[in-house]
Formats: C-alpha cells, sequence, structure tokens
C-alpha cells in the first residue's frame, strides 16, 4: 500500500509550463471497424485527423498543412518530396493537447481469446495473448500516430506498458507522467492507448483508454476532455433500440454519482442501460461513463460526442465551454456546482 502511494505521489508532482487544453478520448470504435478485425475506419480517422488539426491550430501560419509522415506510402516508389518544405517555413506550435485512443477492432479478440485481462501470465496461451495483443494496439496506435503526421501534428506514440504504467488488481498503480510531461514541453502531442500491462497480483491485465484518460486529467488538469464515440453520446439505453434517448446533460455530484439534468425522462430513476461487445475486455461504455463522470468531479468539463461530425469539432474548439447550443448533439458531464453558477 506504501509503495502504491509513493507511486501515485511522482504521478502527482507533474508540473508543466504550459497548461494543457484539451485531452481527446479517440475511441477504438470511432476510427476502426467494429466488426471486422483489425480494419481502420480510414474516412473516420482521417476526418477526425484533420478537426483535430483545425481545433488545435497546428500546421503552418500560411495554411498549408505541412505532412510529417515521410514513410513511403502505398502506391509510391519514393518519400514525400514535403521534408525541403520545412526548410524554408516556420511551423506553428499546437496548443499542448493529448489523445488517448482505444482499441476498437485491434487487440480486443486477442486479449479476449487469451483471457489477457483476466491475468495470469505464467499460463502459456495468456502470455502468447499478451505479447499478440501489444503488437495489435501497438500497430493500431503507429497507424494513428500516422493519420495524425499526415495531418501536421507532431504525434508521438506512448505506450503505457513501455513507459513503466502498471496496475494492482486492475487499478493504477504506476504511472510515470515524465515522458508525457517531457514530449508535451517539448511541442510534442503524446498518443497514448489502451495496452496489455503488468499487474502486481493478477501478473497482467488490461489497462483500458478510458481509465487512462481519467488518470491524465486527474494530474494534469486539461480546461475540458472530449470523447470521441461512434454515436451522439450517452443514451439512456444502448442506441440500437428504439425510442433510445440522448442524455444531453449530466451532473456529477462531488461523491462520482451522476444524475441526469436534460431532458426529463419519464422515469428518471431508471438506470442507464449499457452494452459491451462480447469481445471488449475494457467495460465498454459503463466504464466510459464511470471515468467521464470521475473527470467532471474534478471540475473539467466533459463532453462525448460522435467522432467526425461538426458536433465533434465545436467541442474541439472549445466553443462549448459555458454554455451549450440547442443545435449541438452530444453528451456534457459538468460537475454539480458548475452547474448552479451556470443557473
Amino acid at each position: 500500500m506504501e509503495e502504491t502511494n509513493t507511486k501515485d505521489l511522482q504521478s502527482a508532482s507533474v508540473s508543466l509550463t504550459k497548461p494543457i487544453r484539451c485531452i481527446v478520448k479517440l475511441g477504438g470504435a470511432a476510427v476502426t471497424c467494429k466488426n471486422e478485425l483489425e480494419t481502420i475506419n480510414e474516412a473516420n480517422l482521417k476526418m477526425v485527423s484533420s478537426q483535430l488539426r483545425q481545433s488545435m491550430a497546428t500546421g503552418s501560419p500560411s495554411g498549408e498543412v505541412l505532412g510529417m509522415d515521410w514513410s513511403k506510402q502505398p502506391g509510391e516508389s519514393e518519400i514525400s518530396s514535403a521534408i525541403l518544405d520545412f526548410e524554408h517555413r516556420p511551423v506553428a506550435d499546437p496548443c499542448p493537447f493529448i489523445v488517448v485512443h482505444g482499441a476498437g477492432s485491434f487487440g480486443h479478440f486477442q486479449a479476449s481469446k487469451s483471457g489477457v485481462h483476466k491475468g495470469g501470465l505464467y499460463q502459456p496461451l495468456v502470455k502468447a495473448g499478451f505479447v499478440a495483443t501489444r503488437i495489435s494496439v501497438t500497430k493500431l496506435n503507429l497507424e494513428i500516430v500516422r493519420a495524425l503526421a499526415r495531418e501536421g501534428i507532431p504525434s508521438i506514440g506512448m505506450s503505457p506498458f513501455s513507459c513503466g504504467w502498471s496496475t494492482r488488481e486492475r487499478n493504477i498503480a504506476s504511472a510515470d507522467l515524465s515522458a508525457v510531461s517531457k514530449a508535451i514541453e517539448s511541442g510534442l502531442v503524446p498518443v497514448l492507448h489502451g495496452d496489455a500491462v503488468l499487474d502486481e497480483l493478477l501478473d497482467c491485465t488490461i489497462l483500458s483508454g478510458d481509465v487512462i484518460i481519467s488518470h491524465l486529467a486527474a494530474h494534469l488538469k486539461p480546461d475540458f476532455v472530449v470523447f470521441l464515440t461512434d454515436v451522439f453520446g450517452v443514451y439512456d439505453r444502448p442506441p440500437s433500440e428504439p425510442n433510445a434517448v440522448l442524455l444531453r446533460e449530466i451532473a456529477v455530484a462531488k461523491d462520482g454519482s451522476w444524475s441526469i439534468v436534460s431532458p426529463t425522462l419519464e422515469n428518471m430513476n431508471k438506470q442507464v442501460e449499457t452494452e459491451a461487445a462480447a469481445h471488449d475486455t475494457t467495460g465498454g461504455m459503463l466504464t466510459k461513463i464511470s471515468e467521464a463522470a470521475a473527470i467532471a468531479k474534478l471540475g473539467i468539463d466533459v463532453y462525448i460526442v460522435k467522432a467526425a461530425t461538426t458536433h465533434a469539432l465545436r467541442a474541439l474548439n472549445g466553443e462549448l465551454k459555458g454554455s451549450i447550443p440547442d443545435d449541438w448533439l452530444g453528451t456534457n458531464l459538468l460537475f454539480f456546482h458548475s452547474i448552479l453558477k451556470s443557473n
């Protein structure tokens, strides 16, 4: 217990010269094809990357995008000549922000088939699954980093396992944020992801992106947090069901409990129903709501919105701070005191 507390203090000691504007949780289901193993939703990922560039003001002062992915592209025989553009044009620094993405159709299959999330690294199947899971999720991380880099965002992939993050019974026990803070101070954008990590009691488990973003928010205190998902926000039941209602505003109390503010439902005491894919080892929407509430409890505004939409761009731009327009589709989680002040 003492060791865990010491490690938590190490995380809390992080200080930045520039405040974090936003932490973005990029849902795996929003940028991958859920029912197609290890398949990226290229159109969504491209749009999300473009919107992050627009909202975080990256790129050259002239407005021209200077891509940073100098890898050999499919169908091309040479590396892009865009390298020469950087010799003569200054590159604007982005507003400090962090991206954390889920796994979607990457990693979950390998983890669920081998039982990595349950622990037992000494078992051959679990050990093999641990390796396979990390191969899969880091593969997705690289592609997301490349997509952001093509939009001129100086993105750097950071795997929690490689950065020394670990858990104790699935709760974060050690999370060294020094690499993240140094990257931000250097004008880089850290891109973290849900990962297979070592666990002090279980040997290993899965650390979800939603838990990671909650931890980052608690220690780095961004202005706001945006969850980009494959649906418009939180519903009172799975959105695929008839008559599902989008919850526009949720109030979070000091103890982390939350209640629906808007709209008014017929049965306000009814629990929100959620569902998770059979291969999802991270808890699905229920984990997302719980971690979003934990962030809102800190006094940080949280927006859950559909990725690659104008509603997402407005949230990323910071347009929603202080007032939610009637025509915005999404879910806003606010600390209860914030709601009292605005009324």
